[in-house]
């Protein structure tokens, strides 16, 4: 370490950067020892100094401290060849802004059970398990807040939920196999998309999913493309019957076109 800096140079002590940062002494002290952050100077009388480089790298590592990361992984990021000031302020960015989504989505999950609670939940997890079997996971119900939790059709559909008894999911569940029984059967047997039938049973699909919330045709369009492009969906409608999961977009597309609506330009309204 050199002597004091210039007088144009920023020159703190261990307690002024203690209690400019709100990091204790002790912390500072244990991240000069362990090469996380050493302080780049020493007074003459041996105290050591912060510079202004030091203390920006002190924030930093606040900041990732504050997604979680060890201390070991921050030094490892911080010491990165070839880094700067701005790819780590870019990185903290990201991991910011993660957490802010993560927040929001716990968010929005508390909101819903103060919904369920204020309702009153007639059913319980291992009675939806009983009912639905295998068709249903609680992964599902994740994934799908993920997407969809900060919608008025997901709130929506959790208010209906919590006013469902066991004998409304059990006539629910049903209704779907139903559906779905019939969807397999017409697709073995050769329906076109866009024949009458075909176009019976979409109506029949949107009617299904109007239970939970109200859907037009193009978010039933949009709703459709996920049974294509998400893999765990072609898997639940393809374990009925190998193919069913695209001929019943193709069902639902043509639906839509017979109805006014282009796939290709469907929004969520």
């Amino acid at each position: 370490m050199s002597a004091v800096p210039d007088d144009a140079d920023i020159a703190m002590t261990v307690g002024e950067v203690s209690t400019l940062l709100g990091v204790s002494v002790r912390a500072l002290h244990h991240w000069d020892e362990s090469g996380l952050v050493h302080p780049s100077r020493r007074s003459a009388a041996g105290y050591r100094l912060y510079s202004e480089a030091d203390i920006m790298r002190i924030q930093q590592v606040l900041v990732y401290r504050q997604t979680g990361m060890s201390l070991a992984d921050i030094k490892t990021v911080l010491d990165e060849p070839g880094t700067d000031a701005l790819t780590h302020l870019r990185r903290q960015r990201e991991l910011v802004q993660g957490q802010i989504s993560h927040l929001q989505h716990k968010l929005s999950s508390i909101d819903m059970v103060i919904d369920i609670q204020q309702l009153g939940a007639r059913i319980s997890v291992a009675e939806m398990a009983e009912i639905w079997g295998t068709d249903w996971d609680p992964v599902y119900v994740e994934e799908a807040r993920a997407q969809w939790g900060d919608t008025p059709e997901w709130a929506e559909s959790y208010r209906r939920k919590a006013r469902m008894s066991r004998a409304d999911w059990e006539q629910a569940h049903e209704e779907t196999v139903a559906l779905e029984t019939a969807l397999a059967e017409a697709m073995r047997s050769g329906v076109e998309p866009g024949s009458p039938e075909a176009n019976a049973l979409a109506r029949w699909h949107r009617k299904d999913f109007n239970r939970w919330f109200e859907v037009s045709t193009s978010k039933q369009v949009i709703i459709a493309r996920g049974y294509v492009a998400d893999e765990r969906y072609a898997r639940y409608y393809d374990k009925r019957a190998p193919g069913l999961a695209a001929w019943l977009k193709d069902v639902i597309d043509a639906c839509a076109r017979s109805e006014g609506v282009d796939p290709a330009t469907a929004t969520w309204e």
